[in-house]
């Protein structure tokens, strides 16, 4: 095993550190701004940058690695990340942020499409599995360990130094590596309106978690600061929710596997839509049950976009996974822009509490539409199913793409 991890153990590093960054700035900027006298709509707009950047890099970076190389294009999103990062600490505007967060978004989701290439390169079909599950164990930990740092260092505009220097530091190991570069391969297109044919449903699930999951996680803090909970709360029910994620997706994965896919997805909406009205109507009372509920909510939604994801598999050719894994990125990337803007809205509007009915509303209505799916459309045998990939949908917005999805990039 240690032999098979040799040639991806720089990108593993690269992630790992990527994601300690990302992680300390999913609660470090809400609470920054809250300080400010930033407003809850504002916030949300800083939030949704970074999902636009995000989007705009999933259209522009491949052509950036097809030009350069992976290896040189991995140090350029790195190093033009941790410039962003440490510029936020000495411009202190919101509107500022957000545009350096729209230029950290860009970078990021180059250096995951770095990394998830390479991986699918360096793999092959007896290690692959093993291959992304080393992978999303590194990033979930990452991303949990972050926002743990604010636990012990005061949150300020210092830690963006830190920051900074993580995204610097994710570098080097693939700049250091002696391995080669992966091979680029020209990519199939596949169009969102053919996707959406093919699967309204894995189209769906896929936009929801976008929707969802961030403004869960960026609004999260906004949240628990309006209750009056200091940071070392917000940290750690950050980290809380995110190791929830983690070990709730392979078990909802091989039910999915056992009972089918659609039936599995509408009972984790169903949950998940439970959860949010619950963390709304009692979240307030009591921190560790507001910490038990955002875990079972964290959990249950998760797995959507691997859900999604693999229901669009079901319907389509072997062929056309990678074309399709590019589309639902790209589906994802417009719902996680939208979502954080949207539930600052609601918040707005209803006060924090707002915040679960934004994610409670997106869930009652794709529950309904799941519920309608499973009518008008007959379920492929589960004996012809694709297999449940787990997808790292943490908050920082690793590139939810599966395994075997994506064998190279191109143009």
């Amino acid at each position: 095993m240690a032999f098979r991890l040799t040639p991806i153990a720089p990108v593993l590093l690269g992630v790992a550190l990527a994601q300690v960054a990302l992680g300390v700035m999913t609660p470090l900027i809400p609470i920054l701004l809250l300080r400010q006298g930033v407003e809850t709509q504002n916030i949300g707009y800083v939030a949704s940058s970074y999902f636009l950047g995000f989007l705009a890099g999933a259209l522009l970076c491949a052509r950036i690695v097809s030009r350069v190389g992976h290896i040189r294009a991995f140090a350029v999103f790195a190093a033009t990340a941790a410039d962003a990062a440490l510029l936020m600490a000495l411009v202190p505007s919101a509107w500022g942020w957000a545009l350096l967060r729209f230029i950290i978004g860009f970078n990021l989701s180059g250096l995951f499409l770095v990394a998830e290439s390479w991986l699918n390169d360096k793999a092959d079909a007896s290690t692959r599995g093993r291959t992304f599950g080393a992978y999303l164990l590194v990033s979930w930990l990452g991303a949990a360990a972050g926002p743990l740092s604010l636990t012990v260092v005061q949150a300020s505009s210092v830690m963006f130094i830190a920051v900074g220097m993580a995204f610097a530091t994710s570098l080097l190991p693939m700049a250091l590596t002696q391995i080669s570069n992966p091979v680029l391969d020209r990519q199939r297109r596949f169009s969102l309106a053919r996707l959406f044919r093919a699967s309204p449903l894995g189209v769906v699930c896929c936009l929801t978690s976008g929707l969802v999951n961030s403004a869960f996680y960026a609004l999260i803090p906004v949240y628990l600061r309006r209750l009056g909970h200091d940071t070392d709360s917000v940290a750690s029910f950050t980290s809380a929710t995110m190791v929830a994620a983690l070990l709730v997706q392979y078990p909802i994965g091989m039910l999915s596997d056992r009972f089918g896919r659609r039936p599995v997805t509408l009972a984790a909406l169903l949950l998940a839509f439970g959860f949010a009205g619950s963390m709304g109507l009692f979240g307030a009372d009591s921190l560790p049950l507001l910490t038990g509920l955002g875990c079972c909510f964290a959990g249950v939604m998760a797995p959507i976009y691997g859900l999604g994801a693999g229901q669009t598999n079901d319907h389509i050719e072997p062929g056309d996974y990678v074309g399709a894994a590019g589309g639902l990125l790209f589906v994802w990337a417009l719902g996680a822009s939208a979502g954080p803007s949207a539930a600052a809205a609601a918040m707005n509007a209803v006060g924090p509490s707002g915040l679960f009915a934004y994610l409670a509303g997106v869930l009652a209505l794709v529950s309904l539409f799941t519920l309608a799916r499973i009518r008008l459309r007959a379920a492929i045998p589960r004996d012809l199913q694709s297999g449940y990939i787990p997808a790292a949908t943490a908050p920082p917005g690793v590139p939810e793409l599966a395994e075997g999805q994506r064998d190279g990039i191109g143009e």
